[in-house]
């Protein structure tokens, strides 16, 4: 699919920045089948009929030719082409921005030593992803500024302001698919979460949706663009220091979430069917399991792939840890397990005035979650208001 989106690009025109260079070159007297050469490149082909339109003239005629001093700079620096995907530095360079931000992302998240792997990688993953999209929509002739009443909007510095990864996706235009797009959405809620204050221990909680984002970026480049700019190549599988045995496994389930990294989650997820939920675009889930082979062919096989619904998936299906949706009780359920562990005068009155004197909806606490117009308390709420119950209990009564 990647090469006949590839055949389809309309990449014989030429920029503004290139006629320019392609005027200068005709005032030097270059022939234009050499200009030709200068600009064709396994991502792109240019015939002669586009040098002969701007040496006559009839297309181009507002563009100035480019000085002596740009000249002579595109002729030191060519071919300024990536000899490993034959894009080309300027002309590509979105393209070349989005491969070269997604790669550092995922460098960064294996890097070791390092405390914030997850934040560093939503925000330079966003990135990639942004410019991947305006690559597209840029090949495509889709025009992707914000306009107000039909003008261009602009920066404080005066720069056309380009859409953000939200525009982006939303658009009617968007090439990419609905799992893609709503793991997508999910990083961007969370982004914006941890822009802005810090974090800790999120990175096991949202690796299923980080590991979805690379599967979805490498398959999104090679749809769109052409299976030459695939990122397997260039990023193989990481090495770990985990066995990943039982106690070791839910040492690493992030049980302390902060509370507004745990809202949001929930109120995601909660607006998601369940096929939207299980969807491997949007989430994308292995099981690590020591194999032990007969062969001594396979016996250094650290990663194998199997088929869903074989022999084998069944047997590793046994053996995952499976992931647990926190409890969530109603209101009356909190009253009950309050009274059970000993407040038998707690009634469902002193829980609603409880709960609106500490604010316990508001969102970031992290404290319930409301699914389908129906509000659910969770067991840190429990907790919340055993505690609250206890300390009145022991304070020491005014004489």
């Amino acid at each position: 699919m990647g090469d006949t989106k590839l055949a389809r690009r309309p990449g014989n025109t030429l920029e503004k920045w290139e006629v320019a260079i392609v005027k200068a070159m005709l005032s030097r007297n270059y022939v234009p089948q050499d200009i030709q050469a200068y600009f064709s490149r396994p991502t792109r082909s240019i015939n002669n009929a586009r040098i002969s339109e701007i040496k006559d003239g009839t297309k181009h005629k507002a563009i100035k030719p480019a000085s002596d001093d740009e000249l002579d700079t595109f002729l030191d620096s060519w071919p300024n082409i990536d000899p490993a995907t034959g894009l080309h530095l300027q002309g590509d360079e979105l393209l070349v921005k989005a491969r070269e931000a997604m790669i550092a992302a995922v460098h960064t998240f294996n890097s070791a030593g390092l405390y914030f792997r997850t934040e560093l990688f939503i925000v330079t993953a966003i990135i990639a992803w942004t410019y991947l999209m305006h690559a597209y929509y840029k090949r495509e002739g889709i025009d992707y500024r914000h306009k107000k009443g039909g003008v261009v909007e602009r920066t404080p510095s005066g720069a056309e302001k380009y859409w953000e990864l939200s525009q982006c996706i939303t658009t009617g235009a968007c090439p990419l698919q609905s799992g893609i797009v709503n793991n997508l959405k999910f990083l961007v809620e969370i982004r914006n979460e941890i822009e802005h204050r810090s974090t800790n221990r999120i990175d096991d909680a949202l690796s299923a949706k980080l590991q979805a984002c690379c599967i979805n970026f490498n398959d999104a480049i090679k749809d769109l663009f052409g299976r030459q700019f695939a990122l397997e190549k260039r990023l193989p599988i990481a090495l770990q220091f985990v066995t990943f045995d039982g106690v070791q496994r839910q040492s690493l389930i992030a049980t302390d979430l902060p509370a507004h990294i745990a809202t949001t989650m929930d109120n995601f997820h909660s607006a998601l069917s369940e096929d939207e939920q299980k969807d491997p675009k949007f989430r994308f889930r292995v099981a690590f399991v020591p194999k032990l082979s007969g062969k001594a062919s396979k016996s250094d096989l650290a990663v194998e792939f199997i088929k869903p619904g074989s022999p084998e998936a069944e047997a590793v299906e046994r053996v995952l840890l499976k992931e647990v949706e926190r409890p969530k009780f109603l209101p009356g359920e909190i009253v009950a397990k309050v009274k059970a562990a000993g407040h038998a005068g707690f009634n469902m009155y002193d829980h609603t005035k409880l709960s609106q004197q500490l604010d316990a909806r508001k969102p970031g606490k992290g404290y319930g979650v409301k699914v389908a117009n129906t509000w659910y308390w969770y067991e840190s709420w429990l907790e919340k208001v055993l505690e609250k119950l206890n300390e009145a209990w022991t304070r020491p009564t005014k004489v």
